[in-house]
């Protein structure tokens, strides 16, 4: 009777210890994911750059950064992926093989930068005059946002150089601007729509100021 006592106990342990053992294998997470911090060119902002995580050509997952410029993924099963990383305006990047680990949500820092897509820009150039018509350089120009309700939002500034020149690079979504050049005493203002991506010109006549 006790050696029977004893197999029965013995057999409780080993299934106890097999339960235990499947606890804990199931346990173990599953999935990983990736998360970091894109970069842009300073014309623009980090905010609402698409990441896509794919495999092959399968979207995996998606994600869109902050306006910090960071995002996550998570919820990803292990295994090679590529990345996309995609805005208006900016040049795409990919990164490709990026492994994903089960349990870890890797960091890719702040590796990835979107520079300027020239060919997808708006550029605003100009020049300021007095009101003879010669150069002003060192003018103090400034680029403002008309928003939804009317009000005037300052976005950019420059100085113009020796021959009264100045640049601002935009992005190419329609938008109304109002471009001002202040001297001293003197300023001028003119008005510009953007429709899409090509050079818009402007030329500021400076005049005293009331």
């Amino acid at each position: 009777m006790p050696k029977r006592r004893s197999i029965v106990a013995c057999l409780s342990a080993l299934l106890m210890l097999a339960s235990v053992a499947s606890a804990q294998k199931k346990a173990q997470p599953t999935t990983g994911g990736v998360k970091g911090k894109v970069r842009v060119d300073s014309s623009t902002t980090p905010e609402g750059v698409r990441v896509t995580l794919r495999r092959g050509e399968e979207v995996v997952a998606h994600a869109e950064t902050d306006r910090k410029g960071e995002f996550e993924i998570a919820g990803v099963a292990p295994g090679a992926y590529s990345l996309r990383f995609q805005k208006a305006g900016l040049q795409t990047a990919e990164l490709k093989p990026y492994e994903i680990r089960a349990g870890k949500v890797g960091s890719l820092g702040e590796r990835v930068f979107l520079p300027v897509d020239e060919g997808s820009i708006a550029f605003l150039k100009g020049a300021v005059f007095t009101a003879e018509g010669r150069s002003v350089g060192g003018a103090r120009v400034e680029l403002l946002l008309f928003k939804p309700d009317g009000t005037l939002k300052k976005i950019d500034g420059r100085v113009s150089n020796e021959s009264g020149e100045f640049s601002f690079r935009l992005l190419p979504q329609p938008a109304r601007y109002r471009v001002t050049a202040k001297g001293d005493g003197v300023e001028a203002a003119k008005d510009v729509q953007i429709e899409g991506a090509m050079v818009y010109r402007v030329a500021l006549s400076l005049k005293p100021t009331q």
